[in-house]
């Protein structure tokens, strides 16, 4: 059974919310996965998972500065990410507020750990936004996000 962690970081309630939901929908899937707040992460342990997703309000554009803490510790992984599957989702105040740049900031890294990514066509292209509170539109998006993971997650792992 493949397995996948999610890493969020949460001041108001609404990343982590985020998080929760699609802790829920992947676990609907058939997958393993654990949730929980980035200060509860030992960078090592991110070896042992198929795949790694990543939320954060986002703050001035980009991630909050411990999920940039525990991305810049990454560096120790350098080589062993490689081919785990990414993601990530952020909340933020307002709708121009950079959350494209922090879902994107936090993809760069698992670029360069030679992650896979996977965008989606429709909505939120680079993963879930939430604008505030999970309504009814991010909700969605965080479903769709959480069955395209699974949908490739389950690809990649019958490759292996």
């Amino acid at each position: 059974m493949s397995k996948v962690i999610i890493i969020y970081y949460s001041r108001t309630g609404n990343t982590k919310s985020m998080a929760e939901l699609i802790e829920k929908e992947i676990n609907e899937q058939g997958v393993d996965v654990d949730c929980k707040p980035v200060d509860q992460v030992k960078i090592e342990e991110l070896v042992s998972y198929d795949g790694i997703i990543i939320g954060s309000p986002t703050y001035y554009g980009s991630m909050a500065g411990e999920i940039k803490i525990l991305l810049d510790k990454s560096v120790k992984l350098h080589g062993k990410l490689t081919g785990k599957l990414g993601g990530a989702f952020t909340s933020s105040a307002n709708i121009g507020g950079g959350n494209e740049t922090t879902i994107l900031d936090i993809l760069k890294a698992f670029l360069i750990h030679g992650m896979v990514i996977q965008g989606d066509y429709r909505g939120d292209h680079y993963g879930p936004v939430a604008i505030g509170k999970l309504d009814s539109r991010s909700s969605s998006q965080c479903r769709n996000f959480s069955s395209n993971y699974c949908r490739l997650l389950n690809k990649l792992i019958e490759r292996i």
